[in-house]
């Protein structure tokens, strides 16, 4: 099978991110970077990878072209071809990895975690392990963990229009309709009832069909991918029963990474209030819970992750807090949290999460604390940019996407600073699109990236946000439509606006993130 391979400089060229050491063994192990949709952006991911081995990318998805000025200096070679399906895509990784003479093979994509574990484990590499798929399709998680006995609310699988039936005879609804190979809340929808949950699920179906074709979808099990689904109950969060201060989603995840069998917990990333019916809006760390409660958390996630049995991978795991100290296991990922969840991590908890992760595979010895972090330096949060305002109505107007356009030091504190996820957002100019429940992340229009000096204060900050963004993007449209329309004087000129994209633009035709 042939691709398209570029060679670029030697990892030994590669610039280490600030604060992390380049490992000299880095020019000299190669490690086999898959790539997919989904996941850190490559401008932070590949330095961090280079900076402790050799990177050779295997790219079964379009890369992104705007930042290729950032990761290409850090990769030996690079290969891009067609996934393929099932075997045939392990088949495709094995045989990339053994031509570099990979020690390792990496992902940092949920719909590659399951073929990369695979391809792990008959190269004989250290990765996820031959459980893998307990930390993929959610179906098979929950049987794991109603089996073990962590807490999660009560589910129905669906395969058939009867499978519906048999779930509200025994499950109470509101119920969430999840596909149960999905990333980012795509296709997730609320029922009351059976027709409901009937048109839901065709629903689900089709939108997962669209994600497929755009990339966003399981790559060794596509046709499971779109067809596989499960009810749930509802469970009620309570946040204020746990976090200090208002306006705290009711849920939080747990970022860690399992070696060779034991789990890490590193630190707990916090919320903001979903968009109907859970889609994310906000990952904030730190998480201002005290610490007795942070460690309540810990050893449920460390029961959730412990049972799934995995060998070495990053993970993250999500959990619904609810009133008088309840909890339950929403899910757990084989992979770090989506988009910049590695380095919201990394900005206040000083982890280089990526960097960890790579040694382990490599095995070499990674400093891991001793007990989870529940206090670090600063703040930092990922911020996606929806149509909808933060109780979720509708904007009332679709304007188009500008990060430039918009007065940023108005909306935040003083010592706060926010740029734009090039990778993850639309094209200036782009119109954002509406938001559709069951579309989730893939109605987003971009991400940005946030720092304070404190919790509150960037949680003030993205309130604010929120708050001002579609006027704030619409008022400079407003104001280049009547430049054009309004009249002039004889002697004046009007500057024709650029027509060539900016730094800040990039090749994505369609957000997406896993979460």
């Amino acid at each position: 099978m042939r691709g398209d391979t570029a060679y670029g400089p030697s990892a030994v060229d590669a610039v280490a991110p600030r604060g992390v050491p380049l490992d000299p063994r880095s020019t000299m192990t190669p490690i086999l970077f898959v790539y997919a949709k989904g996941g850190p952006p490559l401008e932070y991911a590949v330095p961090r990878i280079a900076a402790h081995a050799e990177v050779h990318v295997l790219a079964l998805a379009p890369l992104p072209r705007t930042t290729e000025s950032v990761w290409r200096p850090g990769c030996a070679s690079v290969t891009t071809l067609p996934p393929g399906e099932g075997v045939e895509l392990v088949d495709l990784i094995c045989s990339h990895a053994r031509r570099v003479g990979a020690e390792a093979v990496l992902t940092l994509s949920e719909y590659a975690v399951v073929a990369v574990a695979h391809a792990s484990l008959r190269l004989g590499l250290r990765g996820a392990g031959e459980r893998v798929a307990g930390a993929r399709d959610k179906r098979l998680m929950r049987r794991i963990w109603r089996d073990a006995g962590v807490p999660v609310p009560g589910f129905a699988e669906v395969h058939a229009p009867q499978d519906i039936t048999a779930a509200f005879e025994t499950l109470r609804p509101p119920l969430l309709l999840k596909a149960a190979w999905s990333a980012g809340s795509t296709a997730h929808l609320t029922v009351w009832n059976e027709q409901q949950a009937e048109a839901a699920w065709k629903t689900g179906r089709s939108v997962m069909e669209a994600s497929s074709a755009q990339g966003y979808s399981e790559l060794l099990a596509a046709d499971e991918g779109v067809s596989d689904f499960l009810l749930e109950e509802i469970v009620t969060g309570e946040a204020s029963d746990w976090f200090d201060g208002d306006g705290w989603g009711d849920y939080v995840s747990v970022e860690g990474i399992v070696a060779d069998g034991r789990y890490h917990p590193l630190c707990i990333t916090g919320r903001m209030p979903t968009i109907a019916p859970f889609t994310e809006r906000a990952s904030l760390a730190p998480a201002a819970l005290p610490d007795a409660l942070q460690h309540r958390i810990e050893e449920v996630s460390r029961a959730a992750v412990d049972a799934l049995g995995l060998d070495t991978c990053a993970t993250h795991t999500e959990i619904k807090l609810g009133a008088d100290g309840a909890m339950w296991l929403i899910e757990t990922a084989a992979r770090f949290g989506g988009v910049m969840t590695t380095r919201q991590v990394e900005t206040v908890f000083g982890f280089d999460m990526i960097g960890m992760l790579v040694r382990q595979l490599l095995g070499r010895e990674v400093a891991y604390p001793e007990r989870m972090l529940t206090e670090g330096q600063g703040a930092a949060g990922s911020l996606v940019v929806l149509a909808v305002d933060a109780e979720g109505r509708p904007w009332t107007e679709l304007p188009a996407w500008d990060f430039e356009a918009v007065d940023w030091a108005s909306l935040v504190a003083p010592g706060s600073r926010v740029e734009p996820v090039r990778e993850h957002s639309l094209a200036p100019g782009s119109p954002v699109p509406r938001y559709e429940e069951a579309g989730g992340a893939n109605s987003m229009a971009a991400l940005c990236f946030l720092t304070a000096e404190s919790g509150p204060e960037l949680l003030a900050d993205c309130g604010r946000i929120l708050a001002a963004l579609p006027d704030a993007l619409t008022a400079p449209s407003a104001a280049l439509a009547a430049a054009h329309t309004a009249p002039t004087a004889p002697t004046a000129t009007l500057t024709p606006a650029p027509t060539e994209p900016s730094a800040l633009s990039t090749d994505r035709s369609t957000p997406g993130s896993t979460a």
